[in-house]
């Protein structure tokens, strides 16, 4: 297991990454939810690293990239990973990203065409509004004197209730890790969802194109996914029985779809 690597993007902030798989392999980006870090791709490395050159980062004001303050916007955190494939003299690379990722693959897919091979969206939407709501729980976090509301929220967008009650090592470790996360990071991050409207801008997405929705998501709904696949030009849909996190929760189903679609029939 290597450590982290890191470098710095042209506004000076600080990005955590690490690349597992041979580096004669197709690159594949992995990028996170709001809330956790790279290692919410753990359980998938081993499989996806026999066929892929993993790249995953934390995104900026998470885990241990650096967290500047103030909003941060989808153009920013999805001109980090233009940067990182720069810095790394990587041209091209599939890229699947997870709800905040989901949304930075879909920013990719409109602005960076000549960049993305094959695009998987997972448990995402295009728009999450209304701003007020946004605003509402930026300010909450910012106030409240730790994680502890905040990382029960999240818990419960993510799971479902009898995989929360049963706890265990997973949920320990994602509840640790929002315990971890700093409130600006945070408050940074909803900023960007907040702004973000790709409802319209997605039908220029030319990469191949997945979308996983989760039929029981009461974040971005599985009605989210459908009209993101209806929009970008052959995007194919599947929604799986899960909550939010779906490559935790049901990992099997979850990666025989990445690597159905991802790898050469």
């Amino acid at each position: 297991m290597q450590d982290l690597s890191f470098f710095t993007t042209g506004d000076g902030v600080r990005i955590a990454y690490r690349i597992d798989g041979d580096a004669r392999l197709p690159v594949l980006v992995l990028s996170n939810s709001i809330g956790t870090t790279l290692h919410m791709w753990d359980g998938q490395i081993p499989a996806l690293s026999r066929h892929f050159r993993v790249l995953r980062y934390d995104t900026r004001g998470h885990g241990a990239s650096g967290v500047p303050a103030g909003a941060y916007s989808m153009d920013r955190l999805g001109r980090d990973v233009l940067e990182l494939l720069d810095s790394l003299d990587i041209p091209r690379a599939h890229f699947l990203g997870l709800s905040l990722g989901g949304f930075i693959g879909q920013w990719l897919g409109v602005h960076a065409p000549d960049r993305i091979d094959r695009l998987i969206l997972a448990n995402t939407s295009a728009y999450l509004g209304p701003a007020p709501q946004w605003d509402a729980r930026i300010a909450a976090t910012l106030q409240a004197p730790d994680m502890t509301d905040t990382a029960a929220m999240f818990l419960g967008n993510w799971f479902p209730a009898r995989l929360l009650q049963a706890g265990g090592p997973i949920i320990d470790a994602f509840r640790a890790g929002l315990m971890a996360t700093d409130k600006h990071g945070l408050a940074g991050a909803f900023a960007a969802v907040r702004d973000a409207d790709l409802r319209r801008t997605i039908a220029l997405i030319t990469a191949p194109t997945l979308v996983i929705s989760g039929r029981d998501d009461t974040v971005t709904a599985a009605s989210h996914g459908a009209a993101i696949a209806a929009t970008v030009p052959g995007a194919q849909s599947l929604e799986l029985p899960v909550v939010h996190l779906s490559n935790i929760e049901q990992p099997e189903a979850f990666m025989d779809a990445v690597l159905g679609f991802l790898l050469p029939r």
